[in-house]
């Protein structure tokens, strides 16, 4: 299975929080990924998008960029404003950090002159062939 590259782009309201959890675990049932990780992946679009909609606010958009290859679901969100000082300082970031770091098997978050980038991996145990 080749790289492929899918990007999503949805007003950062709780409404459209489905939709990127519903993408990102298609996504993750394509490479193969068992229940237990499709789920993981799941709870790691759903916390990254409130993590982002934290930061952009109702009226602004979270872009996801997902890679799916035949081994590990890739999934960036952002860029975002990074509307403070340092990353994890408020309590919903330490959560949504611990969150994502318990699901994922990387997780970074990357602050970029002034914004802010969620960079997500999950591997599957049982790689697509193809």
């Amino acid at each position: 299975m080749a790289s492929d590259r899918i990007a999503l782009t949805v007003p950062a309201r709780s409404e459209y929080a489905k939709t990127a959890r519903m993408t990102a675990a298609e996504l993750a049932s394509r490479v193969g990924m068992s229940y237990d990780e499709v789920d993981d992946v799941r709870i790691a679009a759903d916390e990254a998008f409130v993590y982002a909609c934290t930061h952009v606010g109702a009226e602004g958009e979270v872009t996801f960029s997902f890679e799916v290859d035949a081994a590990a679901l890739g999934i960036v969100v952002g860029p975002f404003p990074d509307s403070v000082a340092e990353i994890g300082a408020e309590p919903e970031d330490r959560y949504a950090a611990f969150i994502l770091e318990s699901v994922c098997d990387d997780f970074t978050i990357r602050q970029e002159g002034g914004s802010c980038v969620l960079s997500i991996v999950k591997r599957s145990s049982t790689p697509v062939e193809g």
